[in-house]
Formats: C-alpha cells, sequence, structure tokens
C-alpha cells in the first residue's frame, strides 16, 4: 500500500492506493499554515496515522509540496507556503514517521500521475503542464520522473517570456507564470481597460459571449501560451503534453492554443498532443504516493 500526501497551502489531502493504482481511501484536512512549520509537520502525521488505522496497515509515504528540496542544502525553498522555506522538511518528517520518505514538487507529482495511468499513459516523454494560480510543469521519462540536478526540471513558468512585463515575485519580470496563470489572465485584462473585479473563469466566459475586450485578452493569453510552450517543445520535443490547473478546463487552449504553439515551434509541421488531464484534482496526490513504485513496497 502506497500513501500521497499533497501538502497545499490551505489544505493537506491524502490518498492510499492498493498495487494496482486502485483508490482505497482518502482524506483532507485543513492546512494550519497560520500556526507555523511545526504545526503542518503534527498535521501530517496525525493524517497519516488515520489513513493507516483506516486500512490497518503501515505504508510507503511520498509527499507532494509546493516548492522544492534544495540540491544544496536539503531544505525546502521556492515554496508559496512560506513557512517552509529553508526548513528541512524531507529529514524532519522521516523522523516524525520513522520512515524513508519520497518528496517532490506538486507539479512533478502531477505529471508522474498522468503520465503513469492519465492521459499520457501510452506516451514515453511526457511534459506536464499546472496553469492555475501559478504555472508549473514536470517531466517524465518512460515512467520516471526527471527532477533534475537542482531538482528544476519542468519548471517552465520561470522563464522569461516579456522582458518589459509583470514583476514576478522570483524577482525577474515577465516570467510565464505571470502572463499565462489564472491571475496573469485577470491581471492582463484589467491592465486593458477590463473591469477589476472579474476573475479569469469570469473572462473566459464573457469571451465566450462575444466580449471584445475579453476576447482579446484571450487572444493574447493563447499567443502568450504559444510562445511559451514552443520554447518547451524546442527543447524537449515531448510525446505529449498534458494540462492540469483551473486553466486546462479552458477548451479553446486545445485548438487555438494548440495552433499558436504550432506557429511559433521550430518546425514545419506540429505532432504533438496537447491532452487535458484525466486525474483530475487527484493528480496530484496519486502521484505523490506513486514516488513510490509498487515493486519497491
Amino acid at each position: 500500500m502506497r500513501i500521497g500526501i499533497d501538502l497545499g497551502g490551505t489544505k493537506i489531502e491524502g490518498v492510499v492506493l492498493g498495487h494496482d493504482g486502485h483508490e482505497l481511501l482518502r482524506k483532507r484536512v485543513d492546512t494550519p499554515q497560520s500556526d507555523g512549520y511545526q504545526a503542518i509537520l503534527h498535521r501530517v502525521e496525525q493524517l497519516v496515522g488515520e489513513l493507516e488505522t483506516g486500512i490497518g496497515m503501515t505504508c510507503s509515504i511520498g509527499i507532494g509540496t509546493p516548492g522544492a528540496i534544495s540540491a544544496l542544502t536539503g531544505a525546502m525553498k521556492n515554496s508559496n507556503t512560506v513557512c517552509l522555506n529553508g526548513r528541512p522538511l524531507l529529514e524532519d518528517l522521516q523522523t516524525l514517521l520513522h520512515r524513508p520518505l519520497r518528496i517532490a514538487n506538486d507539479a512533478n507529482c502531477f505529471t508522474l500521475s498522468e503520465a503513469l495511468d492519465g492521459a499520457g499513459k501510452d506516451y514515453g516523454v511526457v511534459f506536464g503542464v499546472i496553469m492555475g494560480t501559478g504555472v508549473g510543469g514536470g517531466i517524465v521519462f518512460n515512467g520516471q520522473l526527471h527532477q533534475g540536478q537542482q531538482h528544476l526540471g519542468g519548471e517552465w513558468g520561470h522563464n522569461i517570456l516579456e522582458l518589459d512585463g509583470p514583476d514576478c515575485y522570483c524577482g525577474q519580470k515577465g516570467c510565464v507564470e505571470t502572463l499565462i496563470s489564472g491571475p496573469g489572465l485577470a491581471t492582463d485584462f484589467h491592465r486593458h481597460g477590463g473591469d477589476s473585479a472579474l476573475l479569469a473563469r469570469d473572462i473566459v466566459t464573457l469571451a465566450a459571449q462575444g466580449d471584445a475586450l475579453a476576447e482579446a485578452a484571450m487572444q493574447r493569453f493563447f499567443d502568450r501560451f504559444g510562445r511559451a510552450m514552443a520554447t518547451v517543445v524546442n527543447i524537449l520535443d515531448p510525446d505529449v503534453i498534458v494540462l492540469g490547473g483551473g486553466l486546462s478546463n479552458v477548451e479553446r487552449l486545445y485548438s487555438e492554443g494548440r495552433e499558436r504553439v504550432a506557429h511559433y515551434a521550430f518546425n514545419d509541421e506540429f505532432m504533438t498532443p496537447i491532452l487535458k488531464n484525466i486525474h483530475g484534482d487527484s493528480s496530484g496526490v496519486r502521484g505523490a504516493a506513486q514516488l513510490w513504485r509498487s515493486d519497491e513496497i
């Protein structure tokens, strides 16, 4: 049995997968972010205990986190759950739970899940994309997650797309994340005269209803998606691209968005499928469990 934990900023979700990947038990609790690092550790410990009590056995554990573990220090970095940054999360949880653990970025967990038994299961090289509050990604080669020497594999969201673009929390300007995330789409719409109260999903709806300002924002969004994704295609040339996150529900990404990628990619034809995820919000927690292969347990 394998437990996956998705350690999010507002909730911590746990799932138990059987040998065949079938989900046996799921539980969700709030993330006590305001109570600090130690409170989060103990909430994870409590959740694992409840899951193991529920199935009556001890399991391997994989954890998906915002951010990643520094290859230099072993501490967390780049997490928007800021109390994790600089902390030895892996070491502390292994001590608390009395067993070895595996930890990966949540976008990597999403990609692993979709590559193993989701939309990318029939493909060798899978590039998984998260487009929601932020923009992240992951790479799986023939069923094996590629995190990279510095645990930066797939982090296309912090490639600079427009030098004069919006400020990014990473310290750069015009990162992909600032332009084609949900907040990025909304900010662009507001900057061009749109209602500042509207969110990305509202803009998508308005565009479908024929609103000119919203449609112009969507066209800029598709063009930026095309330029950003073409860079990935030119370097990695994946067998498939799988989209996740809230913006993966924008159906036009799979037609107009794909056409923009084809326009900018360095090739006279573009054969790469761009597919919507199968497991949805469950991909991250399933992928965390799948950091352990069933034959390793």
